[in-house]
């Protein structure tokens, strides 16, 4: 019976068509095989290295790019990275991975929330970036040209930067004028096995424009018509292995669902997530010390307070109350607060 067995697996892997050689970076992959790139990037003084892997199946099929670590702070997504680029097998892979294991190295290494400490820029507020621009500029803009121009699929992974306690949630791309890459990208949300998925409607957005920057990474994949779904899964900075653990795992059900890895049988079947279309997000009106009363993952109602802010004398100088009912995606979670800082994120639940 094993001898049986071991000629059917032969036989179905002889008829299917085996890939060519893929080409990244002007380096050639072989099929059925994984490698290893340290991409340079260099601006004026600033110099930085971008680790991607690409993991090239035996067989044919679709592309699926991957980033973690746009911000450095997101400690779960990028080790969920680093669990992917060890545990996906080229031989029983349909298509190719291109894997960015830690898109912003600056920003971790240098324990930056948000932004590079050696220019002060947002890669998730750079792209597509320019050849010639600042050090995350060009960061963006290799990823544009190599990593996101070379996919037929496109996941970005975040989770809460350092004082973000954050709901973990899958998220979409829509847009009425692009309705099959709208309801793939839905799918590929769907299937990262969250409780809720947040619709990103991006009809009549400027940065859907070919004129305006996309700005957000996952938005220059989805404005080229490719489907682009994200990964929010992490809190407050901390590398809890639990949401590496459901990063990593979701991500392999994508493959799965995009049928690039076999079908797993002990998989437990995703269930009928919620669905978040409107957002609505509550500001600081001046800088202070915030006290949050509500979590993130806890629902509100209209009038509900979520926290205060006081002065640096202990005096309440402003109160937060939730504008609509829902659920909170993410509420800042550490004390120091500024004017025109999101305080927390309300999202309306269908």
């Amino acid at each position: 019976m094993r001898l049986v067995c071991s000629l059917l697996v032969l036989f179905l892997a002889a008829a299917l068509p085996a890939q060519s050689a893929f080409s990244f970076a002007g380096e050639s992959v072989p099929a059925g095989s994984r490698r290893d790139f340290s991409i340079p990037v260099a601006a004026g003084d600033t110099a930085t290295t971008i680790p991607i892997t690409v993991l090239h199946g035996a067989t044919d099929g679709p592309v699926l790019s991957i980033t973690a670590g746009v911000h450095g702070y997101e400690y779960p997504p990028i080790l969920a990275a680093q669990r992917l680029g060890e545990t996906i097998d080229p031989d029983t892979l349909r298509g190719t991975v291109i894997l960015v294991r830690i898109a912003n190295l600056p920003s971790f290494l240098g324990r930056s929330p948000f932004v590079s400490p050696l220019d002060g820029r947002n890669l998730n507020r750079s792209f597509p970036g320019r050849p010639d621009g600042s050090l995350t500029e060009r960061i963006a803009h290799f990823i544009t040209a190599h990593v996101i121009a070379s996919a037929d699929y496109f996941l970005d992974l975040h989770g809460g930067d350092a004082p973000e306690d954050l709901m973990p949630y899958g998220a979409y791309y829509d847009n009425d004028g692009q309705p099959e890459a709208s309801e793939q990208g839905r799918a590929m949300a769907v299937a990262l096995g969250f409780d809720f998925i947040v619709r990103f409607n991006t009809d009549g957005k400027d940065y859907m424009r070919p004129d305006h920057p996309s700005l957000y990474c996952s938005a220059e994949a989805f404005r080229r018509g490719i489907p682009a779904a994200d990964v929010e899964c992490g809190r407050l900075g901390l590398a809890e292995p639990l949401l590496v653990d459901r990063i990593a795992g979701g991500v392999a059900q994508v493959l799965r669902t995009l049928d690039m890895l076999p079908a797993a049988r002990d998989t437990t079947p995703v269930g009928a997530p919620a669905f978040i279309t409107d957002r609505s997000y509550l500001e600081a009106a001046q800088d202070g010390i915030f006290y949050p009363a509500k979590r993130a993952g806890e629902y509100v109602t209209a009038g509900m307070e979520i926290g205060y802010v006081t002065d640096y004398f202990g005096t309440r100088v402003q109160t937060i109350v939730a504008d609509t009912a829902g659920v909170l995606l993410l509420v800042i979670g550490t004390p120091p607060i500024r004017k025109g800082e999101t305080m927390a994120v309300i999202g309306q639940v269908e």
